[in-house]
């Protein structure tokens, strides 16, 4: 078992020829973060990444009271809120988990936590679709039989057991 201490490892950057790279993470090694820590007020942190490589990269700024960008204004007004953000996270489609099935029990272990732990990107949501998608190996639904208004026939999958649950 891996033990994720507190502090950022790096990414091992790896190129499959498409003109960007991946990070490597398998049952061995996995990059990770540092903490997250909360700027003071007036500041902010960035976490950027890109097609050239930057992964997760942080950097820190202070808002200024004027900026002097032609054409671009931002204004924040921290005194009205509009919205609550729950959290952040991804979809658990059945392509995501045969790929994360296929991996040995370290590398799922490795994964997922650099998914969900503090680690990690620390993602606290996750969307998993009802039936299958357009990331599904084939067509089904949970009752097909017509006018089953009391569900009768409704059956989870063997994707939905195998790979959702």
């Amino acid at each position: 078992t891996l033990l994720f201490l507190p502090g950022a490892r790096p990414c091992i950057a790896k190129d499959f020829g498409h003109g960007s790279v991946v990070c490597v993470c398998n049952a061995t090694y996995c990059d990770t973060l540092d903490p997250l820590v909360l700027p003071a007020p007036g500041s902010y942190v960035k976490y950027e990444s890109s097609k050239a490589g930057k992964r997760l990269e942080r950097s820190e700024g202070k808002f200024q009271s004027s900026l002097s960008t032609p054409g671009l204004l931002l204004t924040l007004n921290i005194s009205t809120l509009y919205q609550h953000v729950k959290g952040f996270g991804g979809s658990l489609s059945d392509a995501a988990a045969m790929n994360i099935l296929k991996l040995s029990q370290p590398a799922q272990d490795n994964l997922l936590r650099s998914y969900f732990s503090e680690c990690g990107i620390e993602y606290n949501l996750v969307r998993v679709p009802m039936a299958c998608s357009d990331f599904s190996v084939r067509p089904y639904s949970y009752d097909d039989v017509p006018h089953d208004y009391e569900l009768k026939h409704f059956r989870l999958a063997v994707e939905d057991v195998k790979m959702k649950v």
